[in-house]
């Protein structure tokens, strides 16, 4: 998975796979997600980033559920 902030225009992306995009989807206004051709999910993007009340500066990563050797 990789995030990336691009203060220039606003925009932060997720992108959660490296399959190659075969459809994009604006759902909701400024909310693009972008699906692989098996309709998975492969990216996001969030235009507007900083007016949505993100932080694009900051992110926090946790992994939980994890069980030990």
């Amino acid at each position: 998975m990789k995030v990336t902030y691009d203060a220039e225009v606003d925009v932060l992306r997720i992108v959660l796979s490296d399959q190659p995009v075969d459809e994009s989807d604006e759902d909701k206004p400024g909310i693009i997600i972008d699906y692989d051709a098996q309709g998975n999910v492969v990216s996001m993007e969030i235009l507007d980033a900083s007016r949505r009340g993100l932080n694009p500066h900051g992110v926090e990563y946790s992994i939980t559920g994890l069980k030990s050797a």
